[in-house]
């Protein structure tokens, strides 16, 4: 019999999970938190978000439920839900404080205008959650309707009139921004 001196291959620890997020995290953060920024506009929303982001991740590490090894492009996935929750908590906030109308929808919202990156992202920022997400989503992230429709946890029919609304919303605070420019 042949002793052995010191542990064996089966008792030799892998890479710690926690430091290998954290060795992660001076890399990622900027990623995340830039992701974050250009779809919502504000500074404390995004570092919240962002804040939220490396939280999920590290209860994930925690339960194992990460995967190994862990990627910058996890965490903006990981950011892109913190940033559909966040909108779905302020669209349940929203349909508590105001009932929203409806004068019925166009049949096809055939706009074709050429778009102004600032005033596009100004306008975006003044729509309401649910807009600013389903818009975001489906033409920022380039999200099919079914996947837009997955990721708010709506039928494939609500998301596509919600898309609807949300580009006739678009629509009006683009027009109505534009309008306050050419007055100046």
């Amino acid at each position: 019999m042949i002793a052995r001196s010191g542990p064996g291959p089966e008792s030799t620890p892998g890479p710690d999970p926690g430091a290998q997020l954290l060795a992660l995290y001076d890399e990622a953060v900027a990623d995340v938190y830039g992701y974050l920024y250009r779809r919502c506009s504000s500074a404390p929303l995004a570092e919240d978000l962002t804040s939220e982001t490396f939280l999920a991740a590290a209860a994930a590490v925690a339960r194992g439920r990460a995967p190994s090894p862990f990627t910058v492009g996890w965490l903006i996935a990981v950011a892109r839900n913190k940033l559909v929750d966040h909108w779905r908590r302020a669209e349940r906030e929203q349909r508590v404080l105001t009932v929203l109308s409806d004068d019925g929808l166009p049949a096809d919202d055939t706009w074709d205008a050429v778009l102004d990156g600032t005033v596009a992202l100004d306008a975006l920022a003044r729509l309401g959650p649910h807009h600013r997400s389903a818009l975001t989503l489906h033409y920022l992230d380039g999200l099919t309707v079914p996947e837009t429709a997955h990721c708010l946890q709506r039928s494939v029919g609500a998301t596509e009139v919600l898309l609807v609304r949300a580009r006739r919303a678009f629509r009006h605070v683009y027009e109505s921004i534009g309008a306050g420019e050419e007055e100046r």
